[in-house]
């Protein structure tokens, strides 16, 4: 597998992550309806800033790795893709539902910023998520450790862009759609399950391959 075979394989694994419905956006639809789209795209913003500070700790980490514990680096490869197919797993057997958005509490674009910001700074989650998710896609052999994180952490923020920017510029519809049709949300749950075990799979028998 090359290197843009690679990127694309990413792509896919972080457009099914990012699509399925849950806090981050849950929390752009209830500061688009509240505040309209101006604060829904500020809520977009903090979580993208968020999004890029998770990308470069995991690049960083993967770098530590490769350069000072190489012998760790399948093991954390193997730990991340056995994580993501549980992820996958779990979401093909569960239905996902969107209850109906509260009022906002954000009162400004900017405080709309800081609270997605903070919210996907905080989440430890996103931390172990990046951990696992990383290690299948940032390889010694496409060059420099640091320019290929830099990469994924574009890819990862304009990919949030589209999708929740997109959310923000259709509330209204969006909400009706996540709420009055809860089998098209159940769907797409399992569908970017799928797309998370088949992805997984085929990076640990890359994995297993080059190791």
């Amino acid at each position: 597998m090359n290197y843009h075979e690679n990127l694309w394989l990413f792509f896919t694994l972080l457009f099914g992550i990012i699509i399925v419905p849950g806090m981050d956006m849950l929390f752009v639809l209830a500061n688009s309806l509240t505040g309209g789209v101006k604060r829904g795209l500020a809520a977009t913003g903090g979580i993208m800033a968020g999004g890029a500070v998770h990308s470069a700790y995991g690049a960083a980490g993967v770098g530590v790795l490769v350069t000072m514990l190489p012998q760790l680096f399948n093991v954390l490869l193997f730990a991340g893709v056995a994580y993501m197919i549980w992820i996958g797993i779990s979401l093909i057997r569960s239905s996902i539902t969107v209850e109906a958005v509260g009022p906002g509490t954000a009162r400004s674009g900017w405080r709309a910023f800081r609270q997605g910001a903070v919210t996907c700074l905080v989440n430890p989650k996103a931390y172990i998520f990046m951990f696992a998710v990383y290690p299948q896609f940032l390889r010694p052999e496409y060059g420099p450790i640091w320019m290929q994180g830099l990469i994924m952490g574009v890819m990862t923020v304009v990919t949030q862009f589209a999708i929740y920017g997109t959310l923000a510029m259709t509330a209204g519809r969006s909400r009706d759609l996540l709420i009055a049709n809860p089998d098209v949300t159940a769907f797409v749950g399992r569908f970017a399950g799928v797309l998370l075990v088949a992805v997984s799979a085929f990076s640990l028998w890359q994995g297993w391959k080059s190791a």
